[in-house]
């Protein structure tokens, strides 16, 4: 009995040393939960005519020394281009917004206030430069550049390779 009664006490010192490192170790480690915290609203809209952009994706990215991090958050506008999201914890973010028919929004931000709004303008895509176009009222001739020889007619008499 006696030793049975030995094993006991040493497993009781045991669980409360061990329930005391880890308790210890709890109230060491830094708490995320305490960080301070940003409410972020977005409102995005048309460039062109100011108008709610609907279903838009407004992707958010941490981002420490110029790098993106992994994680990171997906939200979606509602009809009237609204979206917010509560606790983005201060420092670097990267916020990306697509929608289908505009081009690509990218910036990034310092988030160090308890609430931030953002509004974003989508652009509609560019068109993109041809040397099958005609740019005959290209601005870059009419500044006074020297317009380009055209090329040589091909020769009839010489065999394709």
């Amino acid at each position: 009995m006696a030793g049975m009664k030995k094993i006991f006490i040493r497993g009781a010192i045991l669980l409360f040393l061990m329930t005391m490192i880890m308790a210890g170790a709890a109230i060491a480690q830094k708490d995320k939960d305490d960080a301070p915290t940003s409410w972020l609203s977005f409102i995005v809209i048309k460039d062109d005519n100011g108008k709610p952009v609907r279903n838009a994706a407004v992707i958010m990215h941490p981002v420490a020394k110029g790098k993106q991090l992994h994680g990171g958050m997906e939200l979606k506008t509602d009809s009237e281009g609204k979206t917010n999201y509560d606790g983005i914890p201060y420092g670097m973010l990267r916020l990306q917004v697509l929608a289908q028919g505009f081009q690509t929004y990218g910036q990034d931000f310092d988030i160090e206030q308890p609430k931030m709004d953002f509004i974003i303008k989508l652009k509609r895509p560019q068109g993109q430069y041809s040397v099958y176009d005609d740019h005959s009222k290209d601005p870059a001739k009419d500044a006074g550049t020297a317009p380009k020889p055209d090329a040589p007619p091909p020769d009839p008499d010489k065999k394709p390779n």
